[in-house]
């Protein structure tokens, strides 16, 4: 079999590379054997990868003992958590690009033969998968694992997030400090990715769903020994795309993506992964309007068999040992491409028929195809006036009265300038919290309005009011909300123009974002709208800004 490293490793007239390799301590040995990069996005500031060098020595002992040959290298890894709420949040998703640009460079300056891609949070799972698209080489992901849940509090488990909405309890003087204290030490009892179904674990998840991952390997604990089991079969199975040749665009097909997108909708998952899969079709090639048109068909036949938290108590060590991904799969295994080629060298089929699960099955989160939660809608995209392109929303993580809601608009052009109002008790039963200029280009960066949302459940407003955005949301979000309005107000899209007072309109129901002005003064408003300046000029987010595309067609950079 040739290899791709054999390229550029073959004696003679390869030599000076041989000699590189070996000026680091490789072998002829190791050099006879196929080469396979390990991209570990390890570090001591995201929670989700602090187990990864641990995570690697098991995949570094499986490649090895299957035949081939490590080379480990970093990769770059950011906190959602802790980038939330100021200006570091508009760095977050344009790291997705970087990260797949970082693989990119590295596998192809190095040719190497196959790569294992380690990472576990919100747009670094996305940014491998990207790269793993776009280099058409044997690829295999591989998270680190989620989060414990922590101690109890407001009636379920706690989790990081869990501190947001105890802010605003204790702004709203329902806890004391010194509960408040208590919870900051209690509520992350571990490494991992976060304990709740955001935006990591659902894109983990559906990474195995596509095939891109062993089976049961999303949801596996981080601090569970099987983890690193996971890891050293990861290892082996490397090597063996490797040799059989099973490139990642045999793996990653608009057959996989649909698996993905059906196992998103019986999840009830987080509204980023749309986000995230067109920007893995892009790389694929794969049109946005296909994309959004499977994402509206699948929707509305997909029926919601699975609840995890914000939608319920149950976190992801529950979710997991309730069968987790494969018995999502089984239970929905009719309406799946049972032929799509897998990481694992077998079609999904098999791997169904395969799979040994290790736990009894608990109804309360995952349930039967027959007894589902709901019968479908568990995210939605919607359109109107508001949305021509498509804005994006999670019914599943909404209370069913709160599917249509009509309120009066209260604008505000940051997310900093909404959360002053909510936390100012100026946001009123009935308000509809429009927050603008925070689009893929407007933000730039397309920041998550976690914190407003949070911060309006805290103050007991989740049910009495809404918020939508041309910006994004967490995973964890609760209460009525409507992101990814495209096209968005930076590029004078009709969010531009709303006035404090309109009356707007949420209809999941029938996929409408209505504004109720006319149409005549949409185009008056619009007329006279004037297009902000960049907020950033120079570095990074000064191209981004410029190359984004967006929300509908994935938020990537586009010439």
């Amino acid at each position: 079999m040739g290899c791709r490293s054999s390229d550029i490793l073959t004696k003679p007239n390869w030599s000076f590379n041989r000699s590189v390799f070996k000026s680091i301590g490789y072998s002829d040995d190791d050099l006879s054997r196929p080469v396979i990069g390990i991209a570990n996005s390890w570090n001591e500031l995201v929670p989700g990868h602090a187990n990864l060098r641990q995570v690697a020595e098991h995949v570094r002992k499986g490649i090895h003992r299957a035949g081939g040959t490590t080379a480990e290298f970093g990769v770059i890894a950011a906190c959602d958590g802790t980038a939330q709420g100021h200006a570091g949040m508009h760095f977050i998703l344009p790291s997705r690009d970087l990260i797949a640009n970082d693989i990119e460079v590295m596998v192809q300056a190095h040719r190497l033969d196959g790569i294992v891609l380690l990472g576990s949070c919100d747009k670094i799972v996305p940014g491998m998968l990207m790269a793993a698209a776009r280099l058409k080489i044997p690829a295999i992901f591989l998270p680190g694992g989620p989060m414990l849940g922590g101690v109890e509090f407001d009636k379920r488990k706690s989790d990081l997030t869990t501190m947001s909405e105890a802010l605003g309890m204790l702004k709203s003087h329902k806890i004391d400090e010194t509960a408040y204290d208590q919870l900051e030490e209690l509520c992350g009892p571990s490494c991992g990715s976060c304990a709740f179904y955001g935006t990591a674990n659902t894109m983990c998840c559906l990474a195995e769903a596509m095939g891109m991952s062993l089976p049961g390997g999303a949801l596996v604990p981080a601090v569970y020994a099987e983890r690193l089991r996971l890891a050293e079969d990861t290892g082996k199975a490397i090597v063996n795309l490797v040799l059989q040749q099973i490139n990642a665009d045999q793996i990653m097909t608009m057959k996989s993506l649909e698996n993905a997108t059906r196992v998103l909708m019986a999840t009830g998952g987080s509204t980023n992964a749309i986000l995230h899969l067109s920007a893995i079709a892009a790389e694929l090639d794969i049109p946005a309007e296909q994309m959004m048109e499977a994402y509206q068909r699948i929707s509305e036949a997909t029926p919601q068999i699975a609840k995890v938290n914000p939608a319920s108590k149950y976190d992801m060590e529950d979710f997991y040992k309730a069968g987790g991904i494969p018995k999502v799969m089984k239970e929905i295994e009719t309406l799946l491409h049972l032929d799509s080629m897998t990481v694992s060298g077998k079609e999904v089929s098999r791997n169904l028929q395969e799979y040994k699960f290790k736990y009894p099955f608990d109804a309360n989160v995952i349930r039967s195809f027959d007894e589902p939660f709901s019968k479908g809608k568990g995210v939605a995209i919607l359109r109107g006036n508001l949305a021509p392109d498509t804005a994006v929303t999670k019914p599943a993580a909404i209370v069913p009265h709160m599917h249509t809601f009509s309120g009066s608009a209260k604008v505000f052009d940051s997310e900093e300038m909404a959360e002053e109002a909510i936390l100012g008790g100026k946001i009123i039963e009935g308000d509809v919290v429009v927050i603008r200029y925070e689009g893929p280009k407007g933000g730039p960066g397309m920041r998550e309005m976690y914190k407003a949302m949070k911060y309006m459940y805290g103050m007991g407003l989740a049910e009495k009011t809404a918020l939508i955005t041309d910006g994004r949301f967490s995973g964890t979000n609760n209460g009525c909300f409507v992101g990814h309005i495209s096209p968005e107000a930076a590029e004078g899209g009709p969010l531009a123009i709303v006035k404090n007072g309109d009356k707007i309109t949420i209809d999941i129901p029938n996929g409408n974002l209505h504004l109720h002005v006319s149409d005549q003064e949409i185009g008056d408003r619009l007329a006279t709208w004037q297009r902000p300046q960049p907020k950033y000029t120079k570095g990074y987010l000064a191209v981004y800004s410029k190359l984004a595309s967006s929300a509908d067609k994935g938020a990537v950079m586009k010439l």
